[in-house]
């Protein structure tokens, strides 16, 4: 879902930058940190980058999770005791979704749905070249799931349930999958007196899912202040299935529809087209959106009372003249400073100066190694210097 840092997006290097970052989201509120430190902070804190096959691995364990605990609820509500609540079944999938993206959102980005992943391509959040991958994984991971649940049906239980002794266990699980006109769940519950059409439910799946990814591309934008976004996108999930329950049973989700479709009677996998359709559409203009109504990058983009003043760059060009200034007139009390050690040294009877030294030492290198005669009134004579007043030897 997006909900941690995205995994390669251009503009949070998450968020496959989200990334996710969706990048980790601090958990201390932005006003409450000094401004330098949120600029060390923002040096500092590198998302790693994931392989590919990591960031698949990551999906099919979100995508996984997503299904079997919202399509398990689903499924055993009338063994459970939740039959005929409308807030367990979304809730589940809600915090299903806040699990997943909380463990793995670092990693992939937190899609868990091919239509959380175009909308994150169309709106830069992820390169195109992995967005069938995602959605492959995405399908291996719902599918999963389903063959976990399928599985676990005991042979007796659609019977007993149904009251229909020619009630199989595809029969059983077809409840949990999304359908519409006289598969619609208000259908089946008013016993085909009500039902919703074709139209309907496609705009139910289109609003519902344009909402979703608009809602996740808001709240994992680098620039939001919501510091957990798992939890705004996993409550703003359960809210939207539980709209959409009575019209399709719920979808937004492609991988979840063919996840349930294909372990169910014929007509689930006839009208799965609908539930493809629907919320790639609705992800397309929730992206669309997104993208002309926010500045590009949107990662590095200033806030506008960060944005530099009219003659600011005149103002900087000043104080770098008058700290090139200051750094020549260090300079020059620098050297002034070694010139009166020299001269207050030399001033000092018996003190060798910095002058001094050096001819000496020129003057040496020149006498090295050559014989003196002592009788020669030229050759040099030695003076001892270390006081003053001292007798020659």
């Amino acid at each position: 879902m997006l909900g941690g840092v995205d995994a390669t997006p251009p503009d949070r290097t998450m968020s496959p930058r989200e990334g996710a970052a969706m990048s980790a989201v601090s958990s201390a509120p932005a006003e409450n940190l000094d401004p330098v430190e949120v600029e060390i902070r923002e040096e500092t804190d590198v998302a790693p980058e994931y392989s590919l096959v990591a960031r698949l691995g990551a999906e099919v364990f979100g995508t996984f999770t997503l299904v079997l605990l919202g399509v398990g609820l689903a499924l055993f509500a009338a063994v459970n005791g939740v039959a005929g609540n409308g807030v367990i079944v979304p809730l589940g999938f809600g915090i299903a979704v806040l699990g997943a993206a909380s463990a793995v959102g670092h990693i992939s980005g937190g899609h868990f749905n091919p239509a959380v992943s175009l909308g994150g391509a169309i709106a830069g959040r992820i390169s195109w070249a992995d967005l069938v991958p995602y959605w492959v994984a995405q399908l291996v991971g719902g599918a999963a799931a389903s063959a976990i649940l399928f599985f676990l049906i005991p042979s007796s239980l659609p019977s007993l349930i149904g009251q229909n002794p020619d009630a199989t266990a595809r029969t059983f699980f077809s409840g949990t999958s999304n359908g519409f006109g006289e598969h619609s769940p208000l259908a089946t519950i008013s016993g085909g007196q009500v039902e919703f059409s074709l139209v309907q439910a496609l705009l139910v799946e289109v609003v519902a899912t344009a909402v979703f990814v608009g809602v996740i591309l808001g709240v994992t934008d680098k620039r939001s202040r919501i510091s957990y976004a798992p939890a705004a996108i996993g409550l703003t999930l359960g809210v939207l299935i539980a709209l959409a329950a009575p019209i399709t049973n719920g979808s937004l989700n492609p991988a979840r529809a063919t996840a349930t479709a294909i372990f169910s009677d014929g007509w689930a996998l006839q009208q799965l087209w609908l539930f493809w359709v629907a919320p790639l559409l609705g992800a397309a203009i929730a992206g669309l959106v997104y993208l002309l109504a926010t500045p590009s990058p949107a990662a590095v983009q200033a806030w506008p009372e960060t944005e530099p003043a009219e003659g600011s760059e005149s103002v900087s060009a000043t104080e770098r003249e008058v700290e090139a200034a200051a750094e020549q007139e260090s300079d020059v009390d620098a050297i002034d400073a070694l010139l009166a050690r020299q001269n207050r040294a030399a001033a000092v009877p018996g003190t060798t100066g910095a002058t001094e030294e050096v001819v000496v030492t020129e003057r040496n290198e020149t006498a090295e190694f050559e014989p003196t005669d002592p009788t020669d009134p030229a050759a040099p004579t030695t003076q001892n210097h270390d006081e003053p007043g001292t007798p020659r030897s």
